[in-house]
């Protein structure tokens, strides 16, 4: 069955919760407040059996001008208006502002009710109503929609209100149950043996009892412990219908009106969202670059300021891009509805679409171009949307779930969407564990960026055998992943690009080469180690007989340390690889023989200091010729079986 919720409008005491109590017998002002002084202030529900056997479920605003937030919150979530006006008294200023939040809201169907008929006498003052009505209406959705007199007090005209609301129901499309589950709260309360109650009309998804479920922004969890729709318990809710849902463990004091309970992770908190806003042409001012504003959207009301990105104000009647950016967290997602009322005097002053729930902040000579950007998502197609929001991600890149959450795009469409651009490798897939993606050009800039790094690197460094892994992404403009990092060097390799050798990095091309008087430099270093055999010198003593300069004597050895002429057994402690590799050949052959050494027969062997001794044993433990066994050394297998 179709679920479908009507919202009253209109200016106070036109008769608005009156006409719900002649059509459903409901009396929908519960406050003792409200009954003393006859006008509605908060919100009412009540529905309706219609004469083909739909049911109609219907939300009671209030008209006082001071209670207008209640009525935004009301209208959210409506997919019919009946805008009421007294036949005595004509269009008000609160049937204005009212009509005006529904063009916001986009309330695309309704019609009118002229009430209290029973008050008018003269049957042409009631036409001459009609006829003002019509032309107030002209532009508006409900140009043409059915005007019907009616009498809440002698019944007249009812019975034709109920067959015009069954028509129009026919005419509503079904919501998507699609998505996860939304619900924007417009009433808490408790009930004794069954704890928190929330009511709201369910914007999206299903619910079933058990289901756990998330209360937005402030993220609490809780599960479903009962379901109501209309005063009937029922196992499962669905899009459009006023619910009562019963959360388990929850205290009432952790939610209040505005909250979203949602399926968990399919909303984020955010302080900011990009907007497309239209300034109704009736706001008595323009709106001025961040200027302090109130922000409606769902059933909350929070304060923000509103940032202009391509002018410094808004003029009545015109429309543009802004980022709202908002004193207290929202849970919101691309398209939904919202209303905006200035800060002081609190007055309607336009509302347009969310765009993006989770935007960065835009900042001087950037905002114009965040604009013109901005424009994908108010009118583009939903994969235009999410390539956008693949490429908006950058070099973070995002996640299925992240994209789900920024595009609003239905979960199935996304799917395929994804699907085909993966094929296409309009998208890419780089971490497919986690189902993270990046856009191709993205990929293109990082790519460029570690490859001008490394030439750069060369450049300065021309004897070095290249930069290790962790100092290469250390100096990229941006932060990067470690499995996007590597995802990316593999790319580099793959292509010849670059080489990758333990955790050095380079450019392919990168081929050390000394110069002359390098290799004289070169010369002088290796002779020096070359003679000292296993008792070397102090690279700064070796230094200061070298030509050349001190940048050019750390670059050389570096150079035949990366060679493999010289090996670094401690800090300072140089040896030449000749006399290494003959001590090697000694003291493997030695362990064959008597399968085990102590530290004073190597050092006897090596003829050495134990300054020297003790570096060159934990050298051998390092290369895994030797395992060390208490105070002994011993032959490691490996090397016993070569």
């Amino acid at each position: 069955m179709k679920q479908v919720i009507l919202g009253t409008a209109g200016h106070i005491d036109h008769g608005k919760t009156s006409l719900i109590r002649a059509l459903t017998g409901i009396d929908t002002d519960r406050l003792k407040e409200e009954k003393l002084r006859g006008i509605t202030i908060e919100l009412g529900f009540a529905y309706m059996d219609l004469p083909d056997g739909e049911r109609l479920g219907i939300v009671d605003v209030p008209g006082h001008e001071r209670f207008v937030k209640h009525m935004v919150a009301g209208a959210t979530g409506i997919d019919l208006v009946a805008l009421v006006i007294a036949a005595d008294e004509g269009v008000m200023p609160q049937t204005r502002e009212h009509m005006e939040i529904c063009q916001l809201l986009q309330v695309k169907k309704g019609l009118v009710v002229l009430t209290k008929t029973d008050l008018v006498e003269d049957v042409e003052w009631v036409e001459m109503v009609r006829e003002d009505v019509a032309d107030f209406l002209k532009g508006t959705f409900l140009e043409g929609a059915p005007i019907l007199p009616v009498s809440a007090v002698t019944g007249e005209g009812l019975d034709d209100l109920r067959k015009a609301l069954a028509d129009l129901v026919t005419q509503v499309e079904p919501r998507n149950a699609d998505g996860p589950f939304r619900l924007s709260v417009d009433r808490v309360f408790s009930m004794r043996g069954f704890g928190t109650v929330i009511t709201g009309t369910s914007v999206s998804g299903k619910l079933r009892v058990g289901d756990p479920v998330v209360v937005y922004p402030a993220g609490h969890k809780s599960k479903v412990r009962g379901l109501q729709v209309h005063n009937d318990e029922v196992q499962e809710i669905y899009p459009g219908q006023r619910t009562a849902i019963n959360l388990q463990g929850m205290e009432k004091a952790l939610i209040e009106r505005g909250n979203v309970v949602a399926t968990p992770g399919s909303l984020v908190t955010t302080h900011m969202v990009d907007v497309f806003m239209e300034m109704l042409a009736s706001a008595p001012r323009p709106l001025k670059n961040r200027s302090k504003v109130r922000f409606h959207t769902g059933t909350a009301e929070n304060l923000a300021t509103a940032v202009l990105l391509d002018r410094e104000e808004l003029a009545p009647g015109d429309r543009t891009f802004l980022q709202i950016r908002l004193d207290h967290p929202v849970a919101v997602l691309r398209g939904d509805r919202f209303v905006l009322r200035s800060y002081s005097p609190v007055q309607t002053i336009g509302g347009g679409t969310v765009l993006h729930p989770l935007p960065r902040k835009h900042r001087g000579q950037h905002k114009a171009a965040a604009a013109k950007d901005l424009e994908t998502l108010l009118t583009g197609d939903e994969e235009s949307i999410v390539l956008w929001h693949v490429k908006d991600a950058g070099w973070a890149g995002l996640s299925e779930e992240e994209l789900l959450v920024r595009s609003n795009v239905p979960p199935r469409t996304q799917e395929k969407i994804l699907q085909r651009f993966t094929s296409q490798k309009r998208v890419i897939v780089y971490d497919k564990d986690n189902r993270r993606l990046l856009h191709p050009a993205v990929l293109g800039e990082i790519r460029e960026a570690i490859t001008a790094g490394l030439s750069e690197y060369h450049g300065r460094f021309p004897l070095k055998p290249g930069m290790r892994k962790e100092e290469l992404v250390a100096q990229l403009p941006q932060p990067l992943d470690p499995k996007l990092y590597n995802f990316v060097l593999r790319q580099l390799v793959e292509q010849d690009l670059i080489a990758v050798e333990m955790e050095w990095v380079r450019l392919a091309s990168h081929k050390v080469d000394l110069s002359r008087d390098e290799d004289g430099i070169r010369q002088k270093i290796e002779k020096a180690y070359k003679d000292a055999g296993l008792q070397p010198p102090f690279f700064k003593d070796v230094a200061s007989s070298l030509p050349g300069t001190s940048k050019q004597h750390q670059a050389v050895l570096e150079w035949m340390l990366s060679q493999g002429i010289l090996v670094k057994t401690k800090e300072e402690i140089y040896f030449h690889s000749v006399p290494l590799k003959e001590l090697q050949q000694k003291l493997v052959a030695f362990l064959r023989e008597h399968g085990e050494i102590s530290t004073p027969q190597f050092k006897e062997m090596t003829q050495t200091s134990r300054k020297y001794t003790i570096p060159l044993l934990e050298y051998f433990d390092v290369q895994k010729v030797t395992i060390r066994i208490g105070d002994m050394r011993r032959l490691r297998e490996s090397k016993a079986g070569g």
